[in-house]
């Protein structure tokens, strides 16, 4: 076995591993988000449609769904963020200092 195939199977394997993770991490972003929106009264399902999931995550911090355009702007969209992440602790009665753990973790 020569190195070049040697370095190209380790290459595999750790592009295999990323994906694993990859997915890993996808699986429980659509859950935990899945459990938010059916906790909020609103279909779970909704986490999975592009666009409309936005919308739905709105609807549960109680904007308007042209909000959506101010997520596309760059750098506008890192304080509305943080502001929706906020406004969802408020929603389920939490506190601002709910919204910094959720933030730094």
């Amino acid at each position: 076995m020569n190195n070049a195939s040697l370095s190209s199977g380790i290459l595999a394997g750790v592009g295999v591993t990323m994906i694993i993770i990859y997915l890993a991490i996808l699986i429980l972003m659509i859950a935990a988000y899945w459990k938010i929106f059916t906790k909020a009264g609103k279909p779970g399902w909704a986490v999975l449609i592009p666009i409309y999931n936005v919308i739905v995550f709105l609807e549960i911090i109680g904007k308007p769904w042209w909000w959506l355009i101010l997520l596309l702007i760059p750098f506008v969209n890192i304080i509305f963020c943080i502001w929706m992440v906020n406004l969802l602790s408020l929603s389920f009665g939490k506190t601002t200092g709910f919204t910094i753990g959720l933030i730094s973790s």
